[in-house]
């Protein structure tokens, strides 16, 4: 039964004082037993100043946080599923990027999200990811401590086709590492995390950043670990940052499908418009 720690966390606009806090978080989920540490979107960088934090997005090869978190994972013998960083793409556009590093630090996979957060709140707030990031366009899913591991970021929750997609993958866990706004977070984190677990008989595992950030939002945190069957083993709440830790049962997972097997029972469907 692996278990897997969250890392809740706080993101400022230095990527070394991220970075200092992601691999102390390496080291102290190694210490409780984790063999798998997961880390929120943009955990690396969160600014939206885009003219201040240009010089902080450079090509994977420069970047201090995947260099950092992949020397503590070597040195600690944790996997890490680095939930996004900002990356400087060879032909010059930025991808928020998830990686998954296991425990000797080498990348095993690489996703780039795919639904861009554009969006207008009638608290005001005005968010256009796709002014600065490339969207991605490929599901992937990869052999990790807990499973096949499905990757996903935030936004691309709301978008069941890309989670069915993980599921016809069968993957035994998906990630939703997120830095979601508190007013989507309050109406929706909850009840959308147990759907997209349910959906897929899956564990969703979603690592989130929290509280007022030094770029100005504010985030809801509550990282979460569900089990396929829609429970919740972990809610860190919406207040403090740290680590919190979750068990991961495989056989539940068997226990579930063996009940509900509703992968196998899916239908291809058909599309008629009427006039």
């Amino acid at each position: 039964m692996p278990r897997v720690a969250l890392l809740q966390m706080t993101s400022g606009i230095d990527p070394l004082i991220n970075r200092d806090a992601i691999t102390r978080a390496i080291a102290d989920a190694g210490e409780g037993g984790a063999a798998m540490l997961f880390t929120p979107e943009m955990c690396g960088l969160l600014d939206r100043d885009r003219e201040r934090a240009t010089p902080n997005i450079v090509p994977e090869s420069a970047s201090p946080v995947l260099a950092g978190t992949r020397e503590a994972a070597r040195e600690h013998k944790v996997a890490v599923a680095l939930g996004s960083i900002a990356i400087e793409r060879p032909d010059g556009k930025w991808a928020n990027r998830s990686f998954l590093i296991n425990a000797d630090g080498e990348i095993t996979a690489r996703y780039d999200k795919i639904h861009m957060f554009d969006v207008d709140l009638e608290t005001g707030e005005s968010w256009r990811e796709s002014n600065a990031y490339e969207a991605g366009a490929e599901v992937v899913a990869a052999n990790t401590p807990v499973g096949i591991l499905g990757l996903s970021i935030c936004y691309d929750i709301r978008f069941p086709a890309l989670y069915d997609a993980l599921g016809r993958l069968e993957c035994d866990a998906i990630v939703i590492p997120a830095a979601f706004t508190a007013p989507t977070g309050k109406a929706h984190w909850h009840v959308m995390q147990r759907a997209r677990a349910i959906e897929a008989s899956a564990f969703v595992i979603s690592a989130a950043q929290v509280g007022k950030h030094e770029d100005g939002r504010e985030t809801y945190g509550h990282s979460l670990v569900v089990d396929p069957w829609g429970e919740v083993l972990l809610d860190m709440g919406g207040q403090d940052t740290g680590l919190g830790f979750a068990d991961i049962d495989m056989e539940r997972i068997t226990q579930v499908r063996r009940q509900l097997p509703s992968l196998a029972n899916r239908r291809a469907l058909g599309r008629k418009v009427t006039q």
